[in-house]
């Protein structure tokens, strides 16, 4: 049986939810009635049509009371999940659970939030609302101290559930006659409609001259703010009456419709109705077909996907940008690039139209096609300088990648072309939080197709890595049987060589060390043979640690060393993170305290930009390990209290390298005795306590991203153009201001105010004024920057 032992792979970062960068307008009752109710119920549910504003209330929600909640606030995005079955596997997902373990999704969720004070924003659970009810109530009840906040279009129908209907942001009085001019203008739907119009048209503002076309155009979109926003931007071509007569004309051709349909649904989708009839041709066609994305896109696979059939690739760009400056699309700045997101309500009704065209099964093939395309391409790149940069790409494209598996196993290919997608995934699944999800779906694929080929042969003993990392060794030992028989029956030293390094591991496991050696050395020569990097470095990787644990130094040397020059010949990172891991382990053995540590460290360093929770946590134990040789033992408890948060997120202590236990018991035996039992337990409670970033921060002897230096640390993030801006929201200024004082463009402006957030961990452009001030008297009338 296995142990769900899990937490979330970075520590205490428990602010999870996205910054504002648009100002939020008025709600000030609902706020205030959310936050109220949250405190008196276990779950509250914001309902309301789409477009009404429920997301961003739940948000805004989320950050005023993040403080009330130790375990943090974590937003969980639905709207672009589409299978039933993944929504436990999303929340482990966005809460960051490493999937080390063969437990399911919803056992691994009840277990880590059972003792756990934390918020969690369900977003868009309408279109899964009796699985979000399941899960709520499982969750609710396996934890005291959980509260949900849940954005749906109807309640969720669960027992402990407060409701709270989200209306429209109010209106001006059309029975008062001529309100005071100020008074119309602190209207939350005339503000949201002033504002976003600001965005657009720099000049403009509510005056005597046009407050009552104003009015008229907010009541007559029912203040609904998606439809505000969207409205405002037509201020780019129109003027404020022009837009007005547009909105009468099109909303009296629609009261022939439904009287069924409620008014505002009826605005809502004749406001969208009218946005699609402003595209092009082509911008319609594009708009339908970046519909069928999930979580968003990038140009490369716009321009693959959704060119043919009246687009011409070469277009795609001009009608991308076109969407974006309508507003469909939203530019997003990535570490991989720019990719570009849609609201979900514009999404389906993108979607409606993709199903009416009749092109919806030739698009949503060919955009499975482009997806496996990039596993591929992921795969063949894996062992070089570009494995980071493909690490982080898949990632960010894990919705799409879903999809596009569940198009792979439903199409005319079958489980066939789903199992190789899958197995060409296996890196993105031990390297991320999906571990668990790819175990399944190659199990899906190893059920659904039994075809004796190498596709099923390398699936095979992929599956068996991931179960031995999730310390499953029945399943494991049961799978990698199966693939050495069919590698035997193919003659594939490709497959043979995988099942003797993956065998290996069990042999170290059960303590067979010379077995394991033995076995490292056939699957070296088989990958040497292939010619086979990754399996090369794997091979070497294993074989260094073994022959270390097996005294002999000479080899264990070699085998390191070998790997970190076959590494640094192509510019590899990750595995030759874990060769620096296992070559400092034989060094510390042999004593050389500063080159074991400098190693370890420099591995340490690469785990941690990859989120690599596995390497951190081994290379964790040798530096505890360094610590006790240099009689360093405050700092060998603190590594160990860290340590206590680290393997929980991985979900066993040293998973996959438990023959090393003997000296992790060593150390903490040896530090226990050397500081007295009181000492060490509040060294290892202070390391247990450390946010995860400062942990790492404090094990590489950098300045601690909290704290005392906090300020210089930030400071220097920021670019002279960054520091700039940054003081000019200190001084009030709005985006559109910001923008004609620096001759730049809106767009960019925002973008710039966007990237200050996220470098300094702000929410609001307030936090940016409040730090700008504190570095301001700081250094004594220095500006930031300067």
């Amino acid at each position: 049986m296995t142990a769900v032992t899990t937490t979330t792979s970075r520590g205490q970062r428990t602010n999870r939810l996205p910054a504002e960068v648009t100002s939020f307008i008025g709600r000030r009752h609902e706020v205030a009635e959310v936050k109220k109710l949250l405190a008196a119920s276990r779950a509250v549910t914001l309902t309301g049509v789409g477009g009404v504003g429920k997301t961003r209330l739940g948000l805004r929600v989320g950050q005023d009371v993040r403080r009330s909640f130790r375990d943090g606030v974590w937003l969980v995005e639905l709207a672009a999940l589409h299978q039933p079955g993944m929504l436990a596997e999303s929340v482990v997902e966005a809460l960051e659970i490493r999937g080390h373990t063969a437990a399911p999704p919803m056992d691994v969720l009840t277990h880590y939030l059972h003792d756990k004070q934390a918020l969690l924003i369900l977003d868009n659970c309408e279109h899964l609302l009796h699985e979000c009810a399941v899960l709520a109530d499982t969750l609710l009840r396996a934890s005291r101290d959980l509260r949900i906040l849940a954005t749906s279009r109807q309640a969720l129908g669960i027992a402990s559930e407060q409701a709270v209907p989200v209306p429209p942001l109010s209106l001006p009085d059309g029975h008062t006659p001529r309100p005071a001019l100020d008074t119309l203008k602190q209207g939350d739907a005339v503000r949201l409609f002033a504002e976003r119009a600001r965005a657009v048209l720099p000049t403009f503002a509510v005056t005597e001259d046009n407050r009552e076309v104003i009015a008229r155009i907010v009541r007559r979109l029912d203040g609904l703010p998606l439809g505000i926003e969207l409205a405002a931007v037509r201020l780019r071509a129109l003027s404020a009456q022009q837009l007005l007569d547009r909105l009468d004309d099109r909303f009296r051709l629609l009261n022939a419709g439904s009287r069924a349909e409620l008014p505002r649904h009826q605005t809502l989708r004749a406001l969208i109705d009218w946005s699609y009839a402003l595209c092009s041709h082509k911008e319609r066609l594009l708009w339908e077909r970046a519909s069928a994305f999930a979580g968003g896109l990038d140009l490369e696979a716009a321009e693959t996907i959704c060119s043919g059939r009246g687009i011409a690739r070469h277009d795609v760009v001009d009608l991308v940008i076109g969407l974006v400056d309508k507003s469909v699309l939203i530019r997003e700045d990535h570490p991989c690039g720019v990719r570009y997101r849609m609201l979900d309500t514009l999404r389906a009704y993108g979607r409606e139209r993709l199903a009416a065209s009749g092109h919806q099964d030739w698009l949503r093939e060919r955009h499975a096609r482009y997806y496996r395309d990039l596993a591929a391409r992921a795969r063949a790149d894996l062992f070089g300088p570009r494995q980071v940069r493909w690490f982080t790409r898949l990632h960010v494209e894990h919705a799409n990648l879903r999809t596009a598996l569940e198009e792979s196993f439903d199409g005319p290919g079958g489980a066939r072309t789903g199992l190789t997608m899958a197995t060409d995934l296996l890196y993105h699944w031990t390297t991320s939080y999906y571990l668990a999800e790819g175990r399944r779906w190659l199990e899906r694929g190893l059920a659904a197709d039994d075809v004796p080929d190498d596709v099923r042969a390398c699936a095979l003993w992929a599956g068996g890595w991931l179960a031995i990392i999730q310390a499953d060794k029945a399943a494991a030992t049961t799978m990698l049987h199966d693939s050495r028989r069919a590698g035997e029956r193919l003659h594939d030293q490709h497959v043979l060589g995988y099942v003797a390094l993956f065998s290996g591991m069990i042999a170290m496991w059960e303590e067979r060390t010379a077995d394991a050696i033995t076995l490292y050395e056939q699957a070296l020569a088989r990958h040497r043979a292939c010619g086979d990097p990754a399996g090369t470095a794997l091979s070497l990787i294993r074989l260094s640690l073994a022959c270390s644990y097996a005294g002999d130094t000479a080899s264990a040397v070699a085998a390191g060393e070998e790997c970190l020059a076959l590494c640094e010949s192509r510019r590899e990172s990750w595995h030759r993170a874990y060769a620096m891991m296992a070559l400092g382990v034989e060094v510390w053995r042999q004593g050389d305290l500063r080159r074991a540590t400098d190693l370890e460290q420099q591995a340490l360093v690469v785990n941690r930009s990859l989120g690599d929770s596995l390497g951190i946590g081994v290379t964790l134990e040798a530096l505890a390990w360094i610590a006790v040789s240099q009689c360093r033992h405050l700092r060998a408890a603190r590594l160990l209290g860290i340590l206590q948060t680290v393997w929980a997120s991985v979900g066993a202590p040293l998973s996959g390298y438990g023959h090393l236990a003997g000296y992790h018991d060593a150390c903490e035996q040896e530090t226990r005795k050397a500081l007295g039992e009181a000492a060490f337990a509040t060294a290892v409670r202070r390391g247990a306590r450390m946010p995860l970033d400062e942990a790492l921060a404090y094990v590489l002897q950098e300045e601690p991203p909290t704290g005392r230096g906090e300020g210089i640390e930030r400071l220097t993030r920021l670019t002279r153009r960054e520091s700039e801006i940054a003081r000019l929201v200190a001084r009030g200024l709005t985006n559109k201001e910001i923008a004609a004082s620096l001759v730049i463009s809106q767009r960019t402006a925002e973008g710039h105010i966007e990237h200050i957030l996220t470098k300094l961990g702000f929410s609001s452009r307030s936090q940016i004024a409040v730090w700008v001030g504190e570095r301001t008297r700081a250094d004594d009338g220095t500006a930031p920057g300067e």
